[in-house]
């Protein structure tokens, strides 16, 4: 399989200042992630920063780096400036893995990129799977998703989405929790970043619902893998600290 994998890392957040560089179980956490990608059967893996203190990290554990802007408002934007940087061909299917999902699978990364890989009716795919709890349908930091019987996403949000108006889905197999895993073709990424903004975007505060806004068509695929946990508070290391003893 022919794919790049990104890891866009930058220093500055509100919530969690320094995220990428803050120690898990004895490692720091953007050096998880890297790990965690280099184990896929993507060619090649780079961590994209716009920091010297990530960058100093990313080159201690081996990894190749490209410093890009520090002007960028999303992952996605620095993602294109790397394709940009490296000259990429536009046919390319990179994949974005953000710095803080360190445990994520290496199967989903072969499997959002092949999945992209075999489509032709579209330029970007994700993935998604199924919710289990009914505490997690109205947890509004779980992100739904609902697609239709061709696989490709109808919407998603923070809300609970499929509505059920009587009462009468069951949760399984009918609400999925959206993983926050992207394949693009580089041409595609380049277009998005350029596309217009939308107020479903900015409310839900969902960058992917441009996507849908604008026309265009995402493909999902489903797992059924420990997708792990996403860290993005101080309190989300201390919670995670028996998941890595556990793994």
């Amino acid at each position: 399989m022919n794919y790049t994998v990104i890891i866009p890392a930058r220093y500055a957040s509100a919530r969690f200042p320094g995220k990428p560089l803050a120690v898990l179980a004895g490692k720091p956490m953007l050096q998880r992630t890297f790990e965690c990608a280099n184990k896929s059967a993507a060619r090649r893996v780079i961590i994209a920063t716009d920091d010297e203190r990530i960058a100093a990290l990313a080159h201690k554990i081996g990894a190749e780096v490209c410093m890009t802007s520090d002007r960028h408002k999303s992952g996605s934007e620095r993602l294109a400036e790397v394709t940009n940087i490296y000259d990429m061909n536009e046919k390319e299917i990179v994949v974005n893995l953000q710095s803080d999902e360190p445990f994520m699978p290496v199967e989903c990364l072969d499997q959002v990129a092949g999945l992209l890989e075999s489509e032709h009716n579209c330029n970007m795919a994700t993935l998604c799977c199924p919710l289990l709890e009914k505490t997690d349908i109205d947890n509004p930091n779980i992100v739904k998703l609902v697609a239709d019987r061709y696989g490709y996403a109808m919407y998603f949000s923070r809300a609970p989405i499929p509505w059920d108006r009587n009462k009468t889905i069951s949760i399984a197999p009918n609400y999925f929790r959206h993983i926050g895993l992207y394949a693009y073709t580089v041409s595609f990424l380049r277009k998005y970043v350029e596309m217009p903004s939308c107020e479903l975007e900015s409310a839900e505060a969902l960058e992917q619902l441009r996507v849908l806004w604008n026309g265009e068509k995402i493909k999902v695929g489903t797992t059924e893998l420990d997708t792990g946990m996403g860290i993005d508070t101080h309190k989300d290391m201390i919670r995670v600290e028996p998941y890595i003893r556990n793994s």
